[in-house]
């Protein structure tokens, strides 16, 4: 099955996992509306791209309201042994808070 485009289509169709069964490359779902949606790496971090304009950036699970987690790969197996990646230099700068609306904020197409 494809991994649908939008967070809420993830949401709704995709298998929910347990948020203490996760494995890398599980979808952690935020938000009551599904509004947000981060890749699972281990070790109780994300990766996410938490607000239009903001840098795609490491977070840790909890750093928005969590709904619950989906997995795009149901069939497929957990590795046998995982370790961390070891991260760029300022992959984890930056605020966490993602962005809870339905859509992007209309770009400021105005001249300045």
């Amino acid at each position: 099955m494809p991994v649908p485009r939008t967070s809420q289509e993830q949401w709704k169709r995709l298998e929910r996992i347990p948020l203490d069964e996760l494995r890398p490359g599980d979808l952690v779902v935020y938000f009551e509306k599904a509004t947000h949606v981060a890749l699972y790496l281990g070790d109780g971090m994300v990766v996410q791209a938490p607000r239009p304009g903001a840098k795609v950036k490491v977070s840790p699970i909890a750093a928005n309201p969590v709904l619950g987690a989906v997995r795009p790969d149901p069939d497929g197996k957990p590795p046998r042994r995982y370790e961390p990646p070891e991260l760029p230099q300022g992959a984890t700068d930056g605020s966490d808070e993602a962005y809870e609306g339905y859509a992007a904020p209309a770009p400021d197409t105005s001249t300045r």
